[in-house]
């Protein structure tokens, strides 16, 4: 079994050699090893409801639609892995490698808690325009609300905040999401 490092940051070499942790949820922010504790129900539930009405809609042979538990290499170094709550891949442009993934999917849903400050959120979103990730919805389950952000700029920024209504990826027309149908009851 690897053992973990001894300094305060992880390279990508030895974050590659560290034991696979199934208890926890872990991020690496410029080679900061992050424990988050597991969503909570509600999290969870949103979460699972967005993934069922993506996939339903998405053709599984081209489009692969991931949940929470795995690694999204930002950068090398300094070392930043992300683990966003719902993530879109077109399977043709997806690149995996040590058994991450290492590109930019084309839709990124990430779900609020109270657990997120708003400088570790922005910082968030910046690493994924930095990969270039061209939509983000935040979902606000306190607010009952979905911000979209479009990649413009070289960041992500603002486009509105739906309360009601459907969401549309811009790169999937034919995917509608009835945000009313995304709150568990």
């Amino acid at each position: 079994m690897a053992s973990l490092p001894n300094s305060k940051t992880v390279s990508y070499e030895e974050w590659l050699r560290m034991p696979e942790v199934t208890d926890a949820i872990e991020e690496v922010v410029d080679g900061e090893i992050r424990i988050m504790p597991p969503p909570k129900l509600r999290h969870a539930l949103i979460v699972r409801r967005i993934c069922k009405s993506l996939d339903n809609q998405l053709d599984a042979r081209e489009i692969l639609v991931l949940d929470t538990f795995f690694g999204l290499v930002i950068r090398k170094s300094p070392l930043t892995s992300r683990i966003p709550d719902v993530a879109v891949f077109e399977l043709a442009t997806m690149v995996e490698q040590d058994g991450y993934i290492h590109s930019a999917p084309q839709l990124l849903v990430e779900v609020l808690s109270p657990a997120n400050n708003r400088r570790e959120f922005e910082e968030k979103l910046r690493d994924y325009a930095s990969i270039g990730v061209p939509e983000v919805w935040v979902v606000s389950p306190e607010g009952l609300t979905v911000e979209i952000l479009y990649l413009k700029d070289s960041r992500l920024q603002r486009s509105g905040v739906l309360a009601e209504g459907i969401l549309t990826p811009q790169r999937f027309p034919n995917v509608h999401v009835d945000i009313a149908a995304i709150w568990p009851d």
